[in-house]
This record gives structure tokens, sequence and C-alpha cells, in this order.
């Protein structure tokens, strides 16, 4: 059984000890706080990577995402070619009164056009506003950190080992038909010189019975 009266004195000791501290205020907004590098803040759109596949406005849990679009036709690419169609992006907007930030759409972008942004300071006196088009959305790009260096220790990328295995199979292909081409330098060489050789020795032949007979 404990001292009666020794959790209050550690209590109050504890608090002497904060009071003689001095306390330190971050005097905002003159200076800005230090965010960790994952922050998430807004959801920026990388515009020219949107294909308006509708998946991020399907999974969004809140709806909060609109996104509308227009199809137009493209022309073949060489003559005797069929038509294509392509969707063009004309509104991507975020209701942030709505999102609850659970990066649901960037994750599920299959073309990441998508990123979160640090950014935090969009707040609103209207709530209406906080509806933010994609001119809002694309301004916020370009305050998105760039993405963390990969772990010396971690494993290759599937995509880069491929492209790697790609890049070195063409190289070895590429050697081997240097080294095949070299050969079939060498061997014509070889055949050039033997034909000129016995061309040589067959004039010889032919002058030497003149030489004779004068």
């Amino acid at each position: 059984m404990g001292i009666p009266g020794s959790g209050l004195a550690k209590g109050l000791a504890v608090t002497l000890k904060t009071m003689t501290k001095r306390s330190v205020t971050a005097q905002y907004p003159d200076a800005q706080p230090e965010l960790p590098p994952r922050s998430r803040g807004v959801i920026a759109l990388f515009e020219e990577n949107c294909t308006v596949c509708m998946l991020c406005a399907r999974e969004c849990p809140d709806w909060c995402i609109y996104i509308d679009s227009h199809k137009e036709t493209v022309p073949p690419a060489a003559p005797g070619g069929r038509e294509r169609s392509r969707n063009v992006l004309d509104r991507f907007a975020i209701d942030f009164s709505l999102c609850m930030y659970c990066g649901i759409c960037i994750e599920v972008c299959p073309f990441d056009a998508l990123f979160w942004s640090p950014e935090f300071e969009y707040a609103e006196t209207d709530i209406l506003d906080l509806t933010h088009e994609r001119d809002k959305l694309r301004e916020w790009m370009w305050t998105v950190p760039a993405p963390p260096a990969l772990d010396p220790a971690a494993e290759e990328p599937k995509e880069i080992a491929a492209a790697r295995k790609s890049a070195e199979k063409a190289a070895a292909a590429r050697a081997a038909q240097e080294q095949d081409d070299k050969q079939d330098l060498k061997q014509d060489l070889k055949q050039d010189n033997k034909q000129d050789q016995k061309q040589d020795q067959d004039e010889g032949r032919e002058q030497r019975p003149g030489e004779g007979d004068a």
C-alpha cells in the first residue's frame, strides 16, 4: 500500500517542473509550421494524366468528386486507318467540405493523375467556396513534394526490372549482330585476299611462257 498523498505529490512535482519551463508558441502565420513530408493537405490534379476513367469518382465514399467530359474524334494516324474517339476532360472538381481525406481516389487512380499536396491554407468563409475546380487543383500540383528516394535494400520494381532485362537483351542482340558482322567481314576479306593471290598467280603463269619464248 502506497503512502497516502504520494500521487498528489507526484502530480504537483510535474506541474512545478512544467511551470519552470519556457513555453514555445509558433507565431503562425508569420512562421509557417514544419509539416511532415507525407502530410495530407489537399488533393492536387495532374490534368495531362487524367483519362476520365471515372474510377476516382466511383470509389469515393463521400461522392465529393465531380467530373464532366465529352468525346472527340481523333483522325487516323496513317492513311487508311480508322478514326478513334477519346474522352476530353471538361470539369474536375472536388468538394473539400465533404472530403474526408481518406486518399482512396489517389490510390485507385491507374494513371497517377491525383497526388497529395501539403497545402492546407484554403479556408473559406462560405462553404460553397470549398468546391475547387481543376484550375485550382492544378495550381496545387506544383506544391506536391518529390517522391522519397527508394530504399537501397528494397526489391527492384517489376517495371524497372522488366525494362532493364529488355534493354540487356537488346544490347546482347546488338553485340552478337556486330560480332557476326565482324566475322563475316573477316571471312569476306580472307576470301578476297585468296582470290587476289590466285589471280596474281594465274597472271604470273601466263607471263612466264612468253618470257621463255623471248
